[in-house]
Formats: C-alpha cells, sequence, structure tokens
C-alpha cells in the first residue's frame, strides 16, 4: 500500500511502499479515504512534539474509511461500514491516562493515517452519518472532540451562556457551531475581518479583531455583561492565555487546547485564584466522546480538500494559518 513517511524536521514527506496492515485478534482494517490536519501534525513534523517520537512515522490523527478486513472474535463491525477513528483508538471511555495517551496515532511511537489502510481496535471506531462525506467525518476525531470537550467536558455549557472562540481554525470553528447549538452567545475573535464575517456566518453573535483591539479580553468581558464569560475556548496558549483571564467571569472556565504561541511563558495566576477560576487542560477525548460529537449532527467546515499525493500542500495550507475550518487529504476513491 502507499503510505507516507516522516523524514526528519521539516523536511519533504516520504510516499513509499508500505507492508499491507492485518487485521489480528480485535482488530479490524480499514480502507482509508480522508484525513485531515491539526496544529498538532505540524510540531510532530517540525519535531516539537513533546516526548519521544519515531523519525519515520507515518504522521496524521484523523482519519475516516471503510471496513475492508474483521479480525478474529470481533462481532459488531462488518465489512463495508463507513467509519471514522478514533484519536486514541484504545480510550474507548473512562478517564485519560498516560496509557491512554501513548495511543495517539500519528504521534510518538504510533503510525497514524496518512497511508491507504490502517489496522485499529474494532472498538476505536464510530459509524459516519448517512449523507455524511469521508472529508467531513475525518473533521472530528481530534479538533471536534476536543471542542466537544472544551464545552461539555467541565460543567457543560449551557443556554444562555456566553462562550469566547479564539481565532477560526478546526477546533474553534467546531466549538462556535457547538456552542451555538446548545444555545449559547459566541463571541469569536480573529487578526482578520474576512475570517469574522464567515464566523458571524456561522452563528458568531459578536466578533473582535484582536489586532485593532489589544485588550480583546477585556472588549469581550464588556461584551458579556461586564463580569465576563462563561466559557473561553484557549488556543494560542502563553501569548493569549492572560487575555483569556481577563474576559472569563468569577468562577467561569477556561479550556486550554492550544499552543500556537509555544509550550511556555508567564501565566497570571493571580487571576485563576482570585477569579476562582477553572483552568482546564483538554488533551482531546475517548472513542465515547467521538461518538457523542458525532451526534450532535454538527457538519463541519471543510477548507480546503488536496489529492494524496498532494500531501505537503495540505501541510503548507496549515502554516499559513489562512485557513477556516479543516483541511482534508483525499487517500482513496
Amino acid at each position: 500500500m502507499r503510505a507516507y513517511r516522516l523524514a526528519g524536521a521539516n523536511a519533504p514527506l516520504r510516499l513509499i511502499d508500505a507492508p499491507e496492515p492485518q487485521a489480528g485478534p480485535g482488530e479490524i482494517l480499514v480502507d482509508l479515504r480522508a484525513a485531515t490536519l491539526n496544529y498538532r501534525d505540524i510540531i510532530v513534523r517540525e519535531e516539537r512534539y513533546g516526548g519521544a517520537q519515531r523519525g519515520d512515522l507515518i504522521p496524521l490523527s484523523d482519519g475516516a474509511g471503510v471496513i475492508s478486513a474483521i479480525g478474529a472474535g470481533v462481532t459488531d463491525r462488518r465489512v463495508g461500514e463507513r467509519v471514522a477513528i478514533g484519536f486514541m483508538p484504545a480510550w474507548t471511555e473512562g478517564h485519560f491516562t498516560a496509557a491512554k495517551q501513548a495511543g495517539a496515532l500519528g504521534g510518538g511511537f504510533v503510525d497514524g493515517v496518512l497511508a491507504e489502510r490502517i489496522a485499529v481496535p474494532a472498538t476505536g471506531v464510530v459509524p459516519i452519518p448517512q449523507g455524511w462525506s469521508f472529508e467531513e467525518a475525518a473533521a472530528y476525531p481530534c479538533a471536534g472532540v476536543t471542542a466537544w470537550r472544551c464545552l461539555f467536558g467541565g460543567r457543560g455549557v449551557r443556554p444562555g451562556d456566553t462562550v469566547l472562540v479564539e481565532g477560526t481554525g478546526g477546533v474553534s470553528t467546531f466549538a462556535l457551531q457547538f456552542a451555538k447549538a446548545a444555545g449559547a452567545r459566541v463571541i469569536a475573535t480573529s487578526s482578520s475581518d474576512e475570517k469574522l464575517a464567515r464566523a458571524r456566518a456561522l452563528g458568531a453573535d459578536e466578533v473582535i479583531n484582536y489586532r485593532a483591539i489589544a485588550e480583546w479580553g477585556t472588549r469581550a468581558a464588556e461584551i458579556a455583561g461586564g463580569e465576563g464569560v462563561d466559557v473561553v475556548v484557549e488556543v494560542g496558549g502563553p501569548a493569549t492565555l492572560d487575555q483569556a483571564l481577563t474576559a472569563v467571569r468569577p468562577g467561569g472556565e477556561v479550556a486550554l487546547v492550544g499552543v500556537l504561541t509555544g509550550f511556555a511563558g508567564p501565566v497570571n495566576t493571580g487571576a485563576i485564584l482570585m477569579k476562582a477560576i477553572s483552568l482546564r487542560g483538554v488533551y482531546v477525548g475517548s472513542v465515547s466522546d467521538l461518538r457523542a460529537s458525532i451526534a450532535s449532527g454538527v457538519r463541519p467546515i471543510i477548507d480546503e480538500t488536496f489529492r494524496f499525493e498532494e500531501a505537503d500542500a495540505a501541510y503548507a495550507r496549515i502554516r499559513t494559518g489562512q485557513h477556516s475550518g479543516k483541511v482534508a487529504i483525499r487517500v482513496g476513491d
């Protein structure tokens, strides 16, 4: 089968003829039809991802396809079924652990989905809704599940709440859609008026251009009525976290999911303490979360789809930061 492997920091991907995987006991074989990219895939490729990493890894975590073979002992899956693959296929439900994290596809030592087929646990996939494209299904495993956990993994967003989403990438776009579906008011930020117009078209109630308004956290709190928003989906990291802490109300939540500005930096711990803010790290979620988020019926936004042979171009699109929604790669017909 054809597959891509990493070839060193920022080196072009290597398209290779890889050995055919086999479905072992309790496993299924999935013929990939689409994959999508996340910012995580950029830092894995640049060898900035935390922990050890195999240099010739097959990249990408998010894929969807068709079951083509079933291993011994599997009774609840069928050949021909259309499925999305969990980010951590062995994490079916329950609490997050280091062992579950170690099984994340496309990072560490675990090959990902930028290949024509993959063997995964039969319990690690979720059926794709009728009428959805493979690209839409492949958008969910990381970005969709992460956004779902940001909004519903803590106290849970409720009708009438105000949610602040940063940017218009995959997680933020999903969060906007999920929050609106839950009856929340949404404030979106971006440095681009064009992207803010797209966010409004998706349902954002208010928008803030953070290049025009440097103290955008204060502005978001004002829009929310003075005390602040109920939940912030924080994707920037150290350079934006203090603004998020300013934006959120006393007793509110900041769901930290992104490291776009790096992994470390000064944080206003006094605001966390004095406002009794719940600062919650979110590292994707389980297969059960994948099932619940897809069941919401929210159709993802696909920014652009590239052919399998154009995988490097898909990475380049993510690097520009100009995308709104998910960047996809069509793997098979």
